[in-house]
């Protein structure tokens, strides 16, 4: 094993180099190691969707996993929002959540793309909701229950306290 090349002294880095081969790869191994150092090699804005999709699914309750697949979609889609929240991806979540219930056309395409998900996945028909309809009876994701849903999860993400939520999946 070799000592810490960095804390060397210079004399016992030659003595070292002198006896291995020199190779183009070592010195930009050694200069790289110097320009991450402390760094992630991983880009702020693809960490910055993993912390917000973890969020996600640790506080969404979506048991057959369509509208998170669908959200998940939206989040990796959004660079602008991701980007405004780089230091705290919770916050752009939140902001998504609330332009979704703040827009019912917006939570209508939502609904619409859980529900094909939803049929892809269970490879069964899926039942589209029309704005001012009642839901079809076997419909798993209806405006309201993913209204619910994305209330509940705001709320969580907010810090409150949602015992017993319903949910997609959840039959109250």
């Amino acid at each position: 094993m070799l000592p810490d090349e960095s804390h060397s002294s210079p004399d016992i880095q030659q003595e070292i180099r002198r006896d291995r081969p020199f190779s183009l790869a070592d010195v930009i191994g050694q200069e790289a190691g110097n320009f991450m150092q402390g760094e992630s090699p991983v880009p702020r804005l693809v960490q910055a969707r993993g912390e917000a999709t973890q969020y996600l699914k640790e506080h969404l309750e979506d048991l057959p996993g369509a509208l998170q697949q669908v959200l998940q979609q939206w989040i990796e889609a959004d660079e602008a929002r991701m980007s405004r929240h780089l230091d705290t991806p919770v916050n752009a979540l939140k902001e998504l959540l609330e332009t979704v219930l703040q827009s019912p056309e917006t939570l209508y395409e939502l609904v619409r793309q859980a529900d094909m998900t939803w049929g892809r996945l269970y490879d069964e028909r899926p039942y589209f909701q029309q704005p001012g309809q009642d839901p079809h009876p076997q419909d798993e994701y209806t405006h309201e229950s993913v209204r619910a849903t994305l209330t509940v999860c705001l709320q969580r993400l907010n810090g409150g306290d949602t015992d017993g939520a319903v949910g997609p999946g959840r039959k109250g």
